[in-house]
């Protein structure tokens, strides 16, 4: 989101975010852009570096702040400017730009503002936007819902894959950009003047979906998104240069480095057409995550939500964020593997083992309170161990519900990732209970893991499938961010308000390049797009 960087002072500030994005095989990043003062110095500062980086770059338009009745020559020309500029992304030899939301634009005269070719791949959708106009559209609900911007409820749940078949039906052989998103949840109060409170289920859904990634093959993947800290689905690092909206009260030590891990393999196997992710894990790694304290932990007396806000949106509730009943108190475990081996949880001093194939797999074990560890064993032998910093208490954080994701990894990472002062600034705004604002992880030595005190072997989930690599789609995938939030997305300028729903991310997702195709067979690249990610295959 471009909307939370306007404190990056040159091009080499985007540097890491495309460099790291690149290196795990992302090609592009979206850039989502409002209508603040510093957008076009951030826009030529993100282009500038992606050319230096080998990367590819593409507006997406943030129709929160754009008009969609009265802006499309304005859309028009600012893809023509950009457009030219040597990274931009380009699919079929047209300029690309997307979108969040705007499903009144009038497409025709986008393009003919623009005087170039254009493929034109908004964030419309079915039975609102004019999809004639178009060469392609994205989907950015990558959550279960009830079909109306919440968590599913009262026996209404629209899964993931239904938005799927109903894009790609509507689509009717167009570019469909899918979504893949980890994690949803955000807690602004009446501290800020865009209050909003609900979660949407995560659980294992990034686990479950990159599998339904595998099994699609769209034309393109956008995964929402790479630095929107506000709404906890970042998979970008806290360090990433960037302003605080006052969601620095549920990241401050939060990281989800493990989530990108996670993703390398899968992006492998979907650029290479495979539905056999086991293929391209070459080293053992265990990813996990969880929720720092059980849904039933009272936070009332001093959370941030507990007191009127403005509601124009329909998107704030008091206290326990919208939706926080469908999610599990449990640690999520995937272990990618070698070989096959036997993974250990010790959670809060009850031990859990499971059996786990050779590949990627699943499961996950109820949250006990304390330590969290984990091992990797084979023949009697630990390989991996590794306890997590961050424990699971009956406490308040900060005061708050926090309902953001721990994610770790064993092997851990060499060093701790942590925000920076800067997006640390409004941590403190509205908070009833003393917290310093400050990262502890750095500084924390592992807690001592509790002797077991009970021990279980935990059935895992289905194993990702290991079915031979299949070749490509006539019309390669593509990779792409998407904007991830559904009602006006938070910007994070240093402005008292955002002037910009859903600020353009800065590039921080990597996209590797396509290996060089077979004869007569297409080449997938992924593209990041700010908090966006995208694949593109060419022909």
């Amino acid at each position: 989101m471009i909307g939370i960087v306007s404190n990056r002072q040159s091009a080499a500030d985007y540097d890491d975010d495309m460099q790291r994005a690149k290196a795990i095989g992302i090609d592009a990043f979206a850039l989502n852009i409002g209508v603040d003062p510093y957008t076009d110095a951030q826009l030529a500062l993100a282009y500038e570096s992606a050319a230096n980086n080998d990367m590819k770059v593409f507006i997406s338009f943030d129709f929160n702040w754009y008009k969609d009745t009265s802006d499309a020559s304005r859309v028009g020309q600012m893809a023509a400017k950009y457009g030219a500029l040597p990274a931009q992304l380009k699919v079929d030899g047209k300029v690309f730009i997307s979108s969040f939301a705007g499903d009144a634009l009038d497409v025709a005269t986008v393009r003919a503002s623009a005087g170039v070719d254009l493929y034109v791949a908004p964030n419309f959708h079915p039975g609102m936007g004019d999809f004639d106009q178009l060469d392609g559209a994205l989907n950015w609900m990558g959550w279960p819902s009830d079909g109306n911007n919440k968590a599913p409820k009262d026996g209404k749940e629209v899964t993931v894959e239904a938005g799927d078949k109903e894009y790609l039906q509507t689509l009717n052989g167009k570019g469909y950009i899918a979504p893949v998103s980890p994690w949803f949840s955000t807690h602004f109060g009446s501290e800020v003047p865009y209050s909003k409170n609900w979660v949407f289920p995560g659980d294992l859904l990034w686990y479950n979906r990159w599998n339904e990634i595998l099994d699609l093959k769209p034309n393109f993947i956008e995964i929402v998104t790479w630095n929107d800290y506000g709404e906890s689905h970042y998979i970008g690092p806290l360090h990433s240069p960037h302003t605080d909206d006052g969601g620095s009260k549920w990241v401050n030590d939060m990281p989800h480095g493990g989530w990108l891990d996670m993703a390398i393999p899968y992006i492998k196997a979907y650029k290479a057409g495979s539905t056999d992710v086991s293929q391209f894990i070459t080293e053992d790694q265990v990813i996990y995550w969880y929720r720092r304290t059980p849904k039933d932990v009272n936070c009332d007396a001093t959370d941030t939500t507990m007191g009127p806000a403005d509601n124009t949106t329909g998107n704030y509730f008091e206290g326990r964020p919208d939706g926080f009943e469908i999610m599990n108190d449990s640690v999520f475990v995937v272990p990618l593997l070698t070989a096959a081996g036997q993974v250990s949880v010790n959670s809060g001093g009850t031990l859990y083992t499971f059996d786990a194939p050779a590949g990627a797999s699943s499961f996950e074990v109820p949250m006990g309170l304390g330590t969290q560890a984990f091992a990797l064993s084979r023949g009697g032998s630990e390989v991996l161990s590794e306890v997590s910093l961050m424990p699971i208490t009956d406490e308040c954080p900060c005061g708050i519900y926090n309902f953001n994701a721990y994610v770790g990894t064993v092997p851990a990472p060499k060093t701790v990732d942590s925000l920076q002062t800067v997006a640390l600034q409004m941590f403190s705004n509205g908070l009833k209970a003393a917290c310093d604002p400050t990262p502890t992880l750095a500084a924390a030595q592992p807690p001592a893991t509790a002797a077991p005190t009970a021990t279980s072997t935990v059935a895992g989930g289905a194993p990702a499938p290991t079915s031979p690599p299949t070749t490509a789609e006539p019309s390669p995938p593509v990779t792409t961010a998407i904007p991830t939030e559904p009602s006006p997305p938070v910007t994070t300028s240093d402005a008292p308000a955002p002037t910009s729903t859903e600020p353009a991310p800065a590039p921080s997702e990597s996209c590797l390049m396509p290996e060089p195709a077979e004869s007569g067979k297409p080449k997938r690249r992924v593209l990041s797009i700010g908090r966006f990610h995208i694949e593109i295959d060419d022909e």
